[in-house]
């Protein structure tokens, strides 16, 4: 099982700010932990919100699924979904609010890679200096043209509202090394095998098995990302040796653990390169 750890909440350092009354068209706050409570809870707003991770990971809930921000990635959260947010211990954060009319990103939650220069300018943006107007300006603009650059990364878990798939997903996020057979999962919401095949199907798009197996690479990530080694990882989600869980990841997401990690970095720095390149 997921050795229980504390979950740090986001300290919010603008208590007073409501951001949707801002008149700013993009605003960039440094989001900190301070280990005294839970998780931001289920919350909405009319901006649309990149939730920023430079360190650590943080893991984003929304209606439909469960998204991850591994380092130095992103979540684009569309206005008025309602959502709540999770970071690891160790997590560096970042939340950027922007008008969604101004930026030309899906209206639905996606992972996105973060180049150096995105980095740089969310970080200058979230500084508190006192920037002249026109300034301000330039780096925003160029932050709004190049995050559809940007590429996505697959790490979504589809979740269903249907109270049956609920059950079985909140008992796997709890523990994610249940290693219950489709038949026993049946067994236990009161399904016949072949319903249940056809209702996870139906409602995720994704078989079973490959359902759990998308919320072991999250759990995997995020775990990774906080500094767990992969020998741990391996043993907290149930797998019967490291070289199976390395496999399993190999063959999702085509590199093992660690190279997977420090390709996002490389990934960013290249796909940020060849956009200038073009310019």
């Amino acid at each position: 099982m997921i050795r229980q750890k504390r979950h740090y909440p986001l300290r919010y350092p603008w208590l007073d700010l409501d951001v949707d009354d801002a008149s700013a068209p993009v605003i960039a706050v440094r989001v900190d932990a301070d280990g005294t409570k839970g998780e931001v809870p289920d919350h909405r707003h009319r901006k649309g919100q990149l939730v920023v991770s430079l360190g650590g990971g943080v893991t984003c809930r929304v209606p439909s699924g469960l998204w991850m921000v591994p380092p130095l990635c992103a979540v684009w959260i569309p206005s008025n979904m309602p959502h709540s947010n999770r970071a690891t211990a160790n997590a560096r954060l970042f939340f950027v609010y922007i008008e969604a009319e101004l930026v030309d990103l899906p209206d639905r939650c996606c992972t996105i890679s973060i180049s150096p220069l995105l980095r740089e300018l969310i970080i200058e943006l979230s500084g508190g200096e006192q920037h002249d107007e026109a300034r301000r300006e330039r780096m925003i603009g160029v932050l709004l043209g190049e995050l559809p650059r940007m590429p996505v990364q697959q790490l979504h878990l589809p979740l269903s509202r249907e109270p049956r798939l609920k059950r079985i997903a909140t008992a796997l996020a709890d523990n994610p090394a249940d290693r219950r057979t489709l038949a026993e999962w049946a067994d236990h919401v009161a399904l016949s095998e072949s319903s249940l095949a056809r209702l996870v199907a139906k409602e995720t798009g994704l078989t079973f098995g490959r359902w759990r197996q998308q919320l072991h690479l999250i759990v995997a990530i995020r775990e990774l990302a906080s500094g767990a080694s992969v020998q741990q990882v391996s043993a907290d989600l149930g797998y019967e040796s490291v070289t199976a869980f390395i496999t399993m990841f190999r063959k999702a997401l085509g590199k093992p653990p660690a190279k997977y990690l420090s390709s996002i970095a490389r990934e960013t720095s290249s796909h940020a390169s060849a956009g200038e390149s073009a310019g």
